[in-house]
């Protein structure tokens, strides 16, 4: 599949990756797995994302483009490991947190704003397991942190 063409057609340009925030690699290959480390929702102008969703904070649809924003700094990010994000084979697990008040259980509503930007750019490959939790809080008070677990290719180069 060409990746790079299927994002020209759906009208989406990946961000510049977002450097750690802390003492890590924001990917890591071993075998022919890549682990993305948890990333959060970076606007086109630098911003981020933050604040609790559910009860008077965000609302689920603010909090699924967040998702969304998450999803392309992870694409981002694996195009920078990768070189060529056609060498993905596969989606195998989205970890989705959401920073959220006590009572908020819509948790896979907003993850789905990842999930369904995967499946939009590498479909079927693009669906994988997944897990969406709620949590008190998250660095920076960004309103979700995503990482995955994606099957790739050899480099062959």
């Amino acid at each position: 599949m060409d990746v790079d063409r299927r994002l020209r057609e759906l009208g989406i340009e990946l961000p510049a990756p977002m450097g750690p925030g802390g003492n890590y690699v924001p990917a890591m290959i071993a075998g022919d797995l890549l682990f993305l480390s948890g990333m959060g929702p970076v606007r086109p102008d630098g911003g981020l994302v933050t604040g609790k969703v559910g009860d008077g904070g965000l609302d689920v649809a603010t909090a699924r483009d967040a998702a969304r924003l998450t999803g392309l700094q992870l694409l981002a990010a694996l195009r920078a490991e990768l070189g060529d994000l056609g060498r993905v084979r596969q989606v195998v697990k989205l970890f989705g947190m959401v920073n959220c008040r006590p009572g908020f259980n819509r948790t896979p509503a907003v993850i789905d704003g990842c999930s369904e930007l995967f499946a939009e750019v590498f479909g079927d490959a693009g669906r994988g397991a997944r897990s969406a939790v709620g949590m008190a809080e998250l660095p920076f008070d960004i309103a979700v942190e995503i990482e995955a677990v994606v099957l790739v290719m050899p480099d062959v180069r």
